[in-house]
Formats: structure tokens, C-alpha cells, sequence
């Protein structure tokens, strides 16, 4: 939407790039948020962060972070703060950070999924731990700034040393997700399921519904079929009996006295 306004000229795009004079001089606090939504102008480099996006973003949200929707707005939260850190120095000191941002999910993708097989534009194949390494050389080869790229590169190994990494080692640190971010997360999710129209459908995702049989129990599971049979056989043919014999004292042939 930022991209497309853009290319409209509907605004121009350093209102809401990050410069911390603004910021702090004239108070534009909403370029600490702003400047993230900003991919650039529609570009070949547009569209392979959009892909980054939509394969890598979707394989982490499905994939590690699969019901840990709190773990996975954190990790962008947590990004997005450490590229603000980071860019406050002046060398690293960067307009827009949402490329950086989409670098950082494909650098945590690598080190999730270290052993996938990737191709680049169907001609390299390699590793998925040489992912973002990949990237930034085809960044530097086509003339695009590298500097976002390092950036994103350098928050998601800080993301990851401290929330895998550094408990693996047996650190007495352990970075867990605020409490309130559950909470927002809960709340949010809790609205949707109330003002969604869309009913849940209890059979989703059931692949096979059928009855269950034990591997090798063929033939005990048979006689135990043909037991119950003759049980319930021989257990109704008792109740008729008992059920015609209500109010009966005798039965036989009957003889009349003196006759």
C-alpha cells in the first residue's frame, strides 16, 4: 500500500523515513514506525522482498513458530527495536528499515532451517544456512545497498543468540516473550473469533475419520466380534423366555378331578 501510494505520488516518502533530528527536534515520533512499512519504489528488488515475505515469513509462522503467535510478533518487535538501536549509530544510519526487517526473517529462517535446499533464480542451488549470505552477494552484484541487508543479518543473529543459541549453552539468561505481548495477542485473537461471520468447522484438518484397528489384532478382535454375537443371542433368547413367563405360576397339561 506504501509502494503503490508512492507511485501514485500521493505522498512523499521522506515523511516517513527515519531521521532522528525530526524526531527528536520536532517530535515526528511516527517515523520510528513508519519508515518499516516502506519496501521501496516498484522494482525487481520490490518484488523479491515480497517473496522473501510471503515464502520465508510463512514457513517460520507455520513451521517453528506454529502456535506461538506471541514468539512471533515478539521476534518482530524485538527486530524492529534492535534495528532502531543499531541505526542510531551514524555509519549504520538508514532511512527505511523494512528491507532490513525482511532480511532479518530470512536470516532466522537460515539458522531454522539450516539443511533446506534452496535455488536462487533457479540457477544456484545451496543450503539454507548460505541463504542471506546469497542474498547480500546478489545485492552487491546488482548494484543494490548492502548496508540494509547487514543490518537485518545483524538483528536476526541477536534475536537468535539470545532465544536459542545462548540457552543451549546452558546460559542463565533465558529472553522469553513479555507477558503483555501474550496478552494483546490473547485479546486480539479473542475479538476476531467473536466478530468473525465464519463459523469453525470442527472436522478441519481430520485427514481420516473411520475406526481404528490394532496391527496383528485381526483374529483376536474376530472372536472377540463372534463372542459378543453368541452373548447377545443367548442374552436375548433369555429375555423372551423371562418375558413370556411374566404372570405364568404353571405350565403343563391340565386334568380335570374325577373326570
Amino acid at each position: 500500500m506504501t509502494t503503490s501510494a508512492f507511485y501514485l505520488q500521493l505522498y512523499d516518502a521522506w515523511n516517513i523515513a527515519l531521521d532522528y533530528g525530526a524526531v527528536f527536534k520536532r517530535l515526528q515520533v511516527w517515523r520510528l514506525i513508519t519508515n518499516f512499512f516502506f519496501l521501496g519504489p516498484f522494482s525487481l528488488p520490490f518484488a523479491v522482498r515480497l517473496i522473501m515475505i510471503a515464502k520465508y515469513g510463512v514457513s517460520l509462522e507455520r513451521g517453528p513458530f506454529d502456535k506461538r503467535t506471541a514468539d512471533y510478533v515478539w521476534m518482530f518487535i524485538f527486530g524492529a527495536l534492535s534495528l532502531l538501536v543499531i541505526s542510531a549509530v551514524p555509519y549504520f544510519r538508514f532511512p527505511f528499515l523494512g528491507v532490513s526487517l525482511v532480511f532479518m526473517i530470512a536470516y532466522v529462517w537460515s539458522r531454522e532451517f539450516p539443511n533446506a535446499r534452496i535455488n536462487i533464480y533457479g540457477v544456484v542451488s545451496l543450503k539454507g544456512f548460505y541463504l542471506p549470505w546469497a542474498l547480500l552477494a546478489l545485492d552487491l552484484i546488482f548494484g543494490n545497498p548492502i548496508k540494509p541487508d547487514i543490518l537485518g543479518m545483524l538483528a536476526g543473529h541477536i534475536y537468535y543468540f539470545l532465544t536459542v543459541l545462548h540457552p543451549l549453552a546452558g546460559g542463565n539468561f533465558k529472553f522469553k516473550t513479555p507477558l503483555w505481548v501474550h496478552r494483546i495477542v490473547a485479546y486480539w485473537g479473542e475479538g476476531r473469533q467473536i466478530n468473525s461471520p465464519v463459523q469453525s468447522d470442527p472436522s478441519a484438518g481430520i485427514v481420516f475419520k473411520g475406526r481404528g484397528h490394532r496391527l496383528g489384532g485381526t483374529q483376536r478382535t474376530a472372536a472377540r466380534d463372534t463372542a459378543e454375537q453368541t452373548e447377545g443371542s443367548a442374552s436375548a433368547s433369555s429375555h423372551q423366555q423371562q418375558t413370556q413367563s411374566n404372570g405364568v405360576a404353571f405350565r403343563g397339561k391340565s386334568h380335570r378331578l374325577n373326570g
